[in-house]
């Protein structure tokens, strides 16, 4: 019988473990150069905040390291707060959850928020939501593992439009007030093929109404005709609350040029209005990117993004 001898249990680095010299015959040799990140720790069904008797839910994605120890870990990263669009009715943030976890392995912590829907409470409802999140994450900032000063807002379609809005207003403005001692600004925005001007979303293709009371944005106005109603629709456009005298955070916008849902000019008025105004933004046409998909969950679209979080958060 072979005499077996004990090891000495490793307690260094986990880069100085040593490899194993054993090659059985028929193996085969990998040499990996890559991998897609760190591990990413899910908690599910945060409720932040109960409203209209909705309770509010935070999908919470945490970067982990991998350690040789079970110490807890205690790293800090950045914050990204995921918006994700649902035409302002009831989201299904889990579905957001794939890309979302490719954030996190990049080394983002990550909160996707759940809105009030329209149905429920049209605008400004979501942009408070939104806010209230900010604040929700700020206040349990030791118990998430985050960092207060480096946060940021990322929303697609309608999600896209409220994470505008919300970094546009700040504390303040289209506020409920929730967790009032933490404030909701944040560093960059992330506005992925959000409407902007929402009387002006029928003048372009579209394969959807964007007028009419069932419409989504006659939903969120309180199930009224768009364009019946254009002092509502200024004051839910994010074009309104953008002045050379206020600053905006950083603002990276992405849009497939046949989108057929929001149209591609609604990212174009933001983009030359922001510009107009002396503001910080990079403006991507993803050619041949319809809503939501066709280059917009790519490889190359989410390595814009994180370099540009990188940059302003990172």
């Amino acid at each position: 019988m072979e005499e077996l001898q004990l090891v000495p249990i490793h307690t260094g680095p986990l880069e100085e473990f040593p490899p194993s010299p054993e090659l059985p015959e028929g193996a085969i040799r990998v040499r990996w150069t890559d991998e897609p990140g760190l591990v990413v720790d899910t908690i599910n069904d945060v409720v932040y905040d109960e409203r209209d008797g909705e309770k509010l839910y935070l999908q919470i994605l945490l970067p982990m390291e991998v350690r040789p120890t079970i110490e807890p870990p205690t790293k800090k990263y950045p914050l990204v707060v995921f918006v994700p669009g649902s035409a302002f009715m009831r989201q299904l943030p889990k579905f957001s959850l794939p890309r979302m976890i490719q954030l996190a392995q990049r080394g983002f912590a990550v909160a996707i928020t759940q809105y009030r829907p329209s149905e429920v409470a049209g605008f400004p409802a979501q942009i408070e939501d939104a806010k209230t999140a900010v604040r929700f994450m700020r206040k349990h900032a030791d118990e998430y593992r985050i960092i207060t000063d480096k946060v940021a807002f990322c929303g697609d379609s309608s999600g896209g439009h409220t994470v505008v809005m919300a970094g546009l207003t700040g504390d303040g403005l289209l506020d409920n007030g929730q967790y009032g001692e933490f404030s909701c600004e944040v560093s960059c925005i992330v506005d992925n093929f959000g409407p902007t001007n929402l009387a002006l979303m029928n003048y372009y293709p579209s394969m959807m109404d964007h007028t009419g009371p069932e419409s989504p944005e006659g939903m969120e106005l309180g199930r009224v005709n768009v364009l019946e109603h254009t002092d509502l629709a200024e004051k839910a456009s994010p074009m309104s609350y953008i002045t050379r005298e206020k600053r905006v955070p950083p603002m990276l916008i992405m849009h497939g040029d046949r989108d057929q849902l929001v149209p591609f000019n609604q990212s174009v008025r933001l983009y030359e209005k922001l510009r107009e105004t002396g503001q910080e933004v990079t403006f991507y046409k993803i050619e041949g990117g319809f809503h939501g998909v066709g280059g917009l969950k790519s490889k190359e679209a989410m390595d814009i993004t994180v370099d540009f979080l990188t940059k302003h958060i990172g």
